[in-house]
């Protein structure tokens, strides 16, 4: 696997005054997320049920499972007190056992749990921050999902699900709220390496009997994801260079899947 050094980007200070909360920001995705809006200005909470050595320096953290609505709404309040308001929504918290033997072996405390923390978090925290939001006429969110989507497989199939269903509840969402200004988007990585997706890859390779590079080859591009790769999109779409799109749903894998 080969990594990339992505340059630096044209707009330092966009995000400055923007105050923003990132869901699962801890490590992977979610800390390179948390230091690209740092990066741009932004004054930023993460959260994740606990901290880690790759939680980003410069951002106020905050320990939280999203998976109960109480804790959400605590989390909402958390980030109003510290930071005033919240100008940016990041629901990057995501998770799911992978199950060898597919669809029947998942049992229905793994689906709860999918959708809870996948689905069901996003629209808690979401109905959490939209009140400020609506009340300044402005806001971004960024829900991140998964390519899985594109080719759900029985081992995942609980998180596939989930996370299909968050695009749909995010188009529906920006539409009711572009007229308050608000944009609501969505990301959809590909393979990335994080320690999560790196061991997640793993399993599904042993489960259906190849190595997890193969899982990855043939990806355009020629490289596996950085999670700066993600982060750089996700910097464009809360950004006011992204002023006029919202609804939308965009892929960010390499070139791995067809879209139709």
């Amino acid at each position: 696997m080969t990594t990339q050094t992505l340059p630096a980007t044209d707009h330092p200070l966009e995000l400055q005054g923007r105050r923003a909360l990132v869901t699962g920001g801890s490590r992977g995705i979610g800390a390179a997320i948390t230091r690209r809006l740092l990066a741009a200005g932004a004054t930023v909470l993460t959260t994740a049920r606990s901290a880690t050595a790759d939680t980003p320096e410069g951002a106020e953290f905050v320990a939280a499972d999203v998976r109960t609505p109480e804790a959400v709404a605590q989390l909402a309040r958390t980030a109003v007190e510290r930071l005033g308001g919240v100008d940016i929504l990041i629901n990057n918290a995501g998770a799911a056992r992978v199950h060898a033997g597919g669809t029947p072996d998942i049992p229905a405390s793994e689906w709860q749990d999918a959708l809870d923390i996948n689905f069901l978090s996003s629209v808690w925290l979401d109905a959490a921050v939209l009140p400020g939001m609506r009340e300044r006429r402005s806001g971004a969110i960024v829900h991140i999902s998964s390519t899985v989507v594109l080719d759900p497989t029985g081992p995942f199939l609980h998180y596939a699900a989930a996370k299909a269903a968050l695009n749909t509840y995010s188009r529906g969402l920006a539409l009711e709220q572009a007229p308050y200004g608000i944009r609501v988007n969505s990301v959809l990585p590909g393979n990335v390496t994080t320690p999560g997706a790196d061991l997640a890859r793993e399993h599904i390779a042993e489960a259906v009997g190849v190595t997890p590079d193969e899982l990855v080859a043939g990806t355009p591009l020629g490289r596996i994801g950085q999670p700066d790769d993600i982060a750089e999109m996700v910097a464009f779409l809360v950004s006011d260079r992204a002023s006029w799109t919202t609804g939308r749903t965009f892929t960010v894998d390499g070139g791995g899947f067809p879209q139709g």
